[in-house]
């Protein structure tokens, strides 16, 4: 048994937590779409053919907006394809995920179905073979009330009232060489200018999100965001990161570590933007939207798409990666990177939401169920709420290969003062000792145990999956009390919790 001691204290407060922290991204890949959110014939499928366990389980997930349609999709996407009456819809070939997009799933009937999730819409355009007039006639199709072609084409396809869209993405990782029209980031900061401009004139209300480096290990990552930011620092709100993680060659540590990364990532990208401000002589300050980020074994061989010319499948089986308990304290810690950058990070995007690197899976005409990476997001979108709350720390340490010596135990809280709400979520890295949680309350006052949550297992590689969906469940934290103001609490090796306390 190791120990740790952390204390929580409310005037240690980072900043508000903004509910599109726990976002969501649905792209036009693989089973997402379709036999993903919508599968006609299935039994539980509505009238509008979106499978209702699916919808469940995203409302239980608590996701707040939603990205889409892409990611590197989005880059070769005509929206025109998208809307009007089914029959008349195009099929495409997908260039990105080498599959045909068969247009059945399109603007209207996504919207129709976050109206379901209860979801917002954050929209890409795509600047990557396409450019500012194609984003002006999207914002104008879903944003204008009436009164223009465009709109009352919108109007003649069902959709009286605006979309009201709040949130766009001007294209996709533009600095990826895999990116359909990739930029360097002088031209790409040009065009997402001017875009960005011709959008405001259009509508002054929207929110505006740059692309930034699609990755920290990008050889062009930093550069990248000083010259973007150069060219559109006063016409966007947020600028892009993009950032997955994995085990690599057996290294558990490095990989129960890999929110150390996603720190200095964040960090690096805010000190970037505020220079590029500090230069402009600009009050602004861009805040960053994580619009993608997971645990996601790229390599897996099953995550390879089809090339043959002759071969362009429909929904086929791609990047369905199977979680472990590992997976899921690594996914747990990351939530709580993005909590303590809570002062910058306006908006994230967990990518993605069904089959495809999915906190939730389906089997055609079969059963739904969650993941283990499922309870992490689900647990903490409903937990957090009023501003997160740094914690000091005192833990041991864990030497890893990758990102040096780390803390062995990883913490934040958050603090709603007006219902006296508290929650602290805390992460332990370490593989082979449990570890003792003595945790300082004083600061909170009076307070109570409301609920406790804790996902660890012997088997640190148990998954669910189709036959045993079941198998990883979260369960109660046993033993957890406060004495004297302090938090008892006693967390076993590669474990991620939750603990709930109310003001008496």
């Amino acid at each position: 048994m190791t120990a740790a001691r952390l204390t929580v204290d409310p005037r240690f407060a980072i900043g508000a937590v903004r509910r599109r922290l726990f976002g969501g991204f649905v792209e036009h890949l693989g089973r997402h779409v379709y036999d993903g959110i919508y599968e006609p014939g299935h039994p539980q499928a509505d009238e509008q053919g979106f499978r209702g366990d699916v919808l469940e389980l995203v409302r239980e997930l608590g996701v707040s907006t939603i990205r889409y349609p892409g990611g590197n999709f989005v880059s070769g996407f005509r929206w025109e394809d998208s809307v009007g009456p089914r029959a008349q819809r195009p099929r495409r070939l997908d260039l990105a995920w080498h599959s045909t997009e068969t247009n059945e799933i399109g603007l209207h009937e996504f919207s129709d179905w976050l109206d379901k999730a209860g979801s917002d819409l954050m929209l890409a355009v795509n600047l990557g073979t396409r450019g500012t007039l194609e984003a002006i006639d999207l914002l104008e199709y879903c944003n204008v009330p009436g009164g223009t072609t465009l709109s009352q084409q919108r109007i003649d396809n069902g959709r009286a009232a605006p979309l009201g869209v709040r949130v766009w993405c001007l294209g996709n990782e533009m600095d990826g060489p895999w990116q359909l029209g990739h930029h360097s980031a002088d031209d790409y900061g040009k065009i997402a200018a001017q875009t960005a401009k011709g959008m405001r004139q259009l509508d002054p209300s929207i929110e505006l999100v740059v692309c930034g480096s699609s990755g920290a290990q990008m050889p062009t990552f930093g550069e990248w965001e000083r010259v973007v930011l150069q060219h559109t620092y006063d016409d966007v709100d947020m600028i892009s990161c993009h950032a997955y993680y994995q085990e690599h060659d057996g290294d558990i540590d490095s990989f129960l570590a890999s929110a150390v990364d996603m720190d200095g990532f964040i960090e690096k990208v805010v000190a970037t933007a505020d220079h590029v401000g500090a230069v402009k002589g600009s009050d602004k300050r861009i805040d960053i939207s994580f619009d993608e980020w997971n645990v996601w074994y790229i390599d897996r061989v099953d995550s390879v798409k089809p090339t043959a010319i002759d071969d362009w499948p429909v929904a086929p089986r791609l990047l369905e990666d199977v979680y472990s308990v590992v997976d899921a304290v690594v996914f747990g810690s990351l939530l709580i990177s993005l909590l303590k950058h809570a002062d910058r990070v306006a908006s994230a995007s967990l990518a993605q939401l069904v089959n495809v690197i999915a906190p939730i899976m389906t089997e055609p005409g079969g059963p739904t169920w969650r993941q283990t990476t499922f309870f992490p997001f689900a647990i903490t979108s409903r937990l957090a709420r009023g501003v997160a709350v740094r914690l000091r720390i005192d833990a041991p340490v864990i030497d890893t290969a990758r990102h040096g010596t780390v803390s062995g135990v990883d913490a934040v809280s958050t603090h709603d003062a007006e219902t006296g709400a508290t929650a602290i979520f805390v992460v332990h890295r370490g593989r082979h000792d449990a570890v003792d949680l003595v945790i300082d309350i004083t600061g909170l006052g009076e307070v109570e145990i409301v609920e406790t949550h804790l996902l660890a297992d012997d088997d640190p590689s148990a998954r669910n999956t189709l036959d045993d969906p079941e198998r990883v469940q979260p369960r109660a934290l046993e033993g957890a009390r406060i004495v004297d103001g302090l938090l008892h609490v006693t967390l076993p090796p590669i474990a991620w919790a939750a603990v709930a306390l109310q003001a008496r």
